[in-house]
């Protein structure tokens, strides 16, 4: 019984000895090598972790986004497009302190980006600062020339709750994300 258990060991032991069969031993094809390559392949470019992120944001999945939007920081650095991304992630995902250290982050590197201060100043009215968010919506609104219905309709909505404090939108009403290029965000509910 020592004899077979020792023989065992000894064969599977040496098992992992073998040299690796080469392409052509395996019916794979020519030249083929079954296993995975020892290195990095690259095949083409990786897509723009922006606009995966845009993409996924558009669809809802805001942790995701984030994470695409991480990747792009790596990729590129934190521009102020990235800063700007990440912070409505994080505004999406109910994380406004993050969002706003973001957002501010982004203006303080480009000062005419009217995303980040449209999406600060709806960080701000959800943070229940709607005096200093109706100073960044007007900031946004004369920045982008009063061309976006978006911001000309945060803008109201937060000089009303700074005219009346007790003034509540109605429920179906919420301030609305807006980011670089086509499309826009607008915030549901925040947990």
């Amino acid at each position: 019984m020592k004899h077979v258990v020792g023989t065992a060991l000894i064969v599977t032991a040496l098992a992992g000895c073998e040299p690796r069969p080469s392409g052509s031993d395996l019916a794979i094809g020519p030249g083929a090598d079954p296993f995975a390559p020892s290195g990095v392949v690259t095949r083409g470019q990786s897509v723009d972790g922006l606009i995966v992120g845009h993409r996924l944001m558009a669809a809802g999945e805001y942790e995701l986004a984030l994470k695409a939007y991480l990747r792009a920081a790596g990729d590129t650095g934190t521009t102020v497009d990235v800063l700007s991304a990440l912070g409505s992630a994080n505004l999406h995902l109910g994380r406004l302190g993050q969002a706003e250290t973001l957002l501010r982050r982004a203006i303080k590197e480009d000062q005419s980006f009217v995303p980040a201060w449209n999406n600060l100043g709806v960080v701000l009215m959800e943070r229940q600062k709607p005096a200093e968010a109706a100073r960044v919506f007007q900031t946004a609104f004369a920045l982008d020339s009063g061309n976006s219905d978006e911001i000309r309709e945060n803008l109201r909505r937060a000089l009303a709750k700074v005219k009346n404090p007790a003034y509540t939108a109605e429920k179906n009403e919420a301030f609305d994300l807006v980011r670089r290029g086509r499309g826009q965000y607008q915030i549901l509910s925040t947990p």
